[in-house]
């Protein structure tokens, strides 16, 4: 069969002719997948690629299909010189190979079938999608000034109810004996009673005055009555209209349905917003909210669309930090992190709520920012669709895309649930020891659940982090590349870990790929593990979410042990965020199972129908969606509580002037403090003065912890160690 070019392809099959014009099949054909597993290069896979739009693809000509995208709502990147194409959709990313240049053309003659009918409808769709949003921005100022009319109707109207009940209740009065001493019930109308101390003290004596046998005629009761319905029926519409988390279009696109978290937060909601004062700020921040219906134009539409990739960019580099040009991959990879459980371990010490005892020290931390989050300003996809394929590190993105943390104090987040670490340790038997080690390490993603992609500070070479609560320290060791390394120890545990990866941008989704190792050392027995990749998804449009798909392999260097924790990808239907455990023994024997969820919970699977939950994350805060995501634990990172103060070395991520102005909501000062830090960074590094690590020696490929910082904490910061970074 001849491809669209007038060339024979061997092994392809293209249904373009008139006798194949009502075929489902549009093309099919053999080429070369990269399998999801790290380090695993492609596999030859068949593909077909119905008219539809939907691509997928099997082991075999009618075996069963493994996976498949839709090209109707795919980003298509190109890259000829190397005869690859990358299919980014909203559920998949699929990095094929083709076999020849012929096969290339051939397939990217059919894909732009649908990326040309996809523009089209694009340009049809943008101009919709500009007059609806207009539409929509004149309808929420028109609804929103009806509101506030009705709002003074329902005063007038109460005040005139109020007004006929006291003349009646005055008229009934007059009649009654002046010997009336004994004081009545209130009024049943007290709602109308007005704040007032004259109007107050008069209905007073009106009700003191008035008895039950003197009711209100029955059409003065039915005139409340109905009232009373308009009005419940005026405060729900208000509260609907102003709580943020309603938000249809995002409903109808979001994959993810709402948590018993969630709903609980938008009851919460309703109640704080449903007082006079926030429905008076409720028209002004409405009105604020129309206006900005028409910021993100440029991502408006949901189809088909290509890229063209530089070929000179090499898009699989190997997993070396030597090959690696990567500065700031870490700002998603530490992305991947954890949520906080408020009985955080101190030592042999539970603390409760939100308060911790730090040696004699009570300290009471923090469960709210100062601020809530700005708005993204200007638009992401302006910035992205130029860097398709290609890593991020080298993006400068203003400070509104970032979050109040750097990448060190995100780092502190992988430890959250470090008293796991504490259980393993007194476990003798290696299975269940392995089962918490997993555990842990399944638990350093739950923090992503909420958050949305805001990229963490940069730290600058020898900034550092620490957290005492289980004698957390980390430092940046290396600038390009971009590593960071921290160190944790507990009681019979040591943690040691080197924090590096690239970024990829496929059109609708980033991909975060770890190259960092993690090394626990729990009594006699020493792990290692690497974490799989990661992808923000629905990156344009829709609400975004994680999801972290593929293998990892725990290993026990000490009596080789390993577990295997499958990340499964999630689909249309059924259950999302699964992970499923093998725990194999030194015979390569299955020795155990596990199973659960990376957002909620781990469990040792010990019969058919007996689980022992090992892990359990935290409740978010009920305000963790208006806060970039943070969990409890998360607020607390740039504290500087009672227990830090003259403690912290200058060098600490808490004292960086960028980040605290960003906390505190200053965004102008924010970005001028983060231009500065920067530059004297440059300068230090042109002058020959860049700052090498103090904490942390390289060891071949790792970065190990030197010891010496919580000695020369006790003992107070020298002026060695005090340089200033910022």
């Amino acid at each position: 069969m001849k491809s669209p070019a007038g060339s024979v392809s061997p092994g392809l099959h293209l249904h373009l002719g008139p006798a194949m014009s009502n075929s489902p099949v549009l093309y099919e054909g053999w080429v070369l997948k990269k399998r999801r597993k790290k380090l695993q290069g492609f596999a030859r896979r068949y593909f077909t690629l119905h008219q539809t739009g939907l691509l997928s693809y099997a082991f075999e000509p009618g075996q069963p299909i493994r996976d498949q995208v839709y090209l109707n709502h795919a980003a298509i990147v190109a890259e000829q010189g190397r005869k690859e194409i990358h299919i980014d959709s909203n559920t998949a990313t699929f990095h094929i190979k083709c076999l020849s240049v012929d096969d290339f053309d051939n397939w990217m003659t059919v894909f732009r079938k649908f990326i040309s009918t996809g523009i089209e409808a694009k340009k049809s769709a943008a101009v919709t999608y500009r007059q609806a949003s207009r539409q929509a921005s004149i309808n929420l100022n028109r609804s929103t000034v009806i509101l506030g009319e009705m709002g003074n109707c329902f005063n007038e109207l109460e005040s005139s109810i109020m007004n006929l009940t006291l003349d009646h209740t005055a008229q009934k009065a007059n009649s009654l004996s002046r010997k009336v001493d004994k004081p009545a019930k209130d009024s049943k109308f007290g709602l109308f009673k007005r704040p007032h101390s004259s109007q107050h003290s008069s209905q007073e004596r009106i009700g003191d005055q008035q008895s039950p046998s003197h009711a209100l005629p029955d059409s003065l009761q039915d005139i409340k009555a109905k009232f009373d319905v308009l009005k419940a029926q005026y405060d729900v519409l208000v509260s609907t209209m102003q709580n943020p988390l309603y938000d249809a279009t995002q409903q109808r696109h979001s994959p993810l349905p709402y948590t018993a978290e969630e709903e609980e937060a938008t009851a919460t909601h309703n109640q704080r917003v449903n007082t006079p004062v926030a429905q008076k700020s409720m028209r002004d921040s409405m009105a604020t909210m129309s206006d900005s219906f028409v910021e993100w134009f440029d991502a408006e539409d949901d189809g088909p669309e290509e890229f063209i990739m530089d070929d000179t960019n090499a898009l699989f580099e190997p997993p070396s930090r030597t090959v690696s040009t990567t500065n700031d991959a870490r700002s998603d990879n530490s992305s991947i992190d954890t949520e906080y459980e408020e009985a955080l371990a101190i030592s042999t010490v539970k603390p409760t709520d939100e308060s911790t005892l730090v040696g004699h020290v009570h300290v009471v931390r923090r469960t709210q920012l100062p601020t809530l989050p700005s708005a993204d300003e200007g638009s992401l996809f302006a910035i992205l669709k130029k860097n398709v394929g290609k890593d991020l590190s080298s993006i400068t993105f203003p400070v509104s895309f970032n979050e109040p943390l750097t990448l060190l104090q995100r780092a502190a987040e992988e430890v959250e649930y470090f008293s796991l670490l504490d259980e393993a340790a007194k476990s003798a038997d290696p299975v269940t020891r392995m089962s918490y080690v997993a555990a842990f390490a399944v638990s350093g993603y739950a923090h992503t659940r909420h958050r949305t992609g805001r990229k963490g500070f940069n730290p600058m070479l020898a900034e550092t982090f620490e957290d005492i609560r289980m004698n957390f320290i980390a430092e940046k060791v290396r600038h390009n590349p971009l590593e960071i390394a921290y160190h944790a120890n507990g009681d019979n545990w040591e943690l040691n870990a080197t924090s590096c990866g690239k970024t990829k941008f496929w059109g609708k989704s980033f991909e975060v790929i770890p190259l960092g190792i993690t090394r626990l050392k729990v009594g006699n027995d020493t792990y290692t593990w690497n974490k799989p990749s990661s992808f923000i998804r629905n990156l344009m449009v829709g609400t975004k979410y994680f999801e972290h798909t593929g293998k990892m392999t725990i290993e026990n260097i000490t009596t080789r042990y390993r577990c295997v924790l499958d990340f499964k990808q999630n689909g249309y239907w059924g259950p999302t965020n699964v992970v499923s455990g093998t725990i194999y023994d030194s015979d390569g024997d299955v020795a155990g199972q596990l199973e659960g969820k990376w957002d909620d919970q781990v469990c040792q699977v010990l019969e058919v129908s007996h689980l022992r939950v090992l892990w359990k994350a935290s409740p978010f805060p009920k305000t963790a969606l208006e806060f970039y995501g943070f969990t409890s634990y998360g607020i607390t990172l740039n504290e500087i509580s009672s227990d830090l103060l003259e403690k912290l070395p200058p060098t600490d991520s808490r004292l960086r002037p960028d980040v605290r102005a960003l906390e505190d909501g200053e965004l102008d000062l924010a970005e001028e403090q983060k231009l500065r830090i920067e530059q004297a960074q440059r300068d230090r590094r042109n002058n020959g003065q860049e700052r090498l690590p103090k904490w942390f020696k390289q060891v071949g490929d790792e970065w190990q912890y030197v010891g010496g910082y919580w000695e020369s904490r006790s003992k107070g910061w020298k002026q060695a160690d005090i340089d200033p970074l910022w």
